[in-house]
Order: C-alpha cells, then structure tokens, then sequence
C-alpha cells in the first residue's frame, strides 16, 4: 500500500494505518478546503467522529474588555489520526459527510 497523499496543507503525516474509510483525507478519496481551527477534543465516544471545543476571543466595545467565546463542532476523525479526548487538535472543513459533520480531523498534538 502507498503512504499518505499529500493533502495541500502543511501538517505531519499521521502516523497510524489506513482501515478503508473513503473519507480519510491522507489515504481516502476527501478533499479538504477552506478553514483551519485549532481546538481540543472534548468527546469522542461516537464512531469516527469526535466534538472539537474552538475557543476564541471577541472585544466588546461597550466595556471594552475581551470576552471569550467557545464553540462545539462535530468532526470526523479518521483512525489514522488516532484523536482521542483532551488531544490539541487541527480540523480542517470538508465537504458535508452528515447532517452536522462539515470537518476532518487532519492532525493532533499530544495531550499531556
């Protein structure tokens, strides 16, 4: 079998093996496009999908003070990333693989 296909982004290659999923963006057929966050794995307990926390800041100009704001996406996570719960992650958008999936996890950091 081939190594990962190069995906257009500058990320490592994951270091975990190809099962057959069709929507692995390295070793599968599923183009990546558009955003990039950063965020962390808040759950993974569902099969091949895990919900990213994306936690940013906003200024508000009536107190001026930041405030922060966090949202939850659903992502794929393909086996060969192996992202588990409280991994740094980088999801990228996709095209949509359900009802709430428009993201693939495309690689992670370690957790401590």
């Amino acid at each position: 079998m081939k190594g990962p296909r190069d995906i257009g982004v500058d990320v490592s290659s994951p270091q975990g093996e190809w099962d057959g999923d069709p929507n692995d963006p390295f070793y599968g057929t599923l183009p990546v496009r558009g955003q990039m966050l950063k965020g962390v794995v808040v759950k993974d307990k569902a099969q091949r999908t895990a919900v990213v926390s994306i936690e940013r800041t906003r200024f508000d100009t009536k107190y001026e003070r930041f405030e922060k704001r966090t949202s939850k996406i659903s992502a794929h996570s393909p086996t060969s990333v192996g992202a588990k719960e409280g991994d740094r992650v980088t999801i990228m958008e996709c095209r949509p693989l359900s009802k709430t999936k428009s993201f693939v996890i495309i690689e992670r950091e370690e957790s401590e």
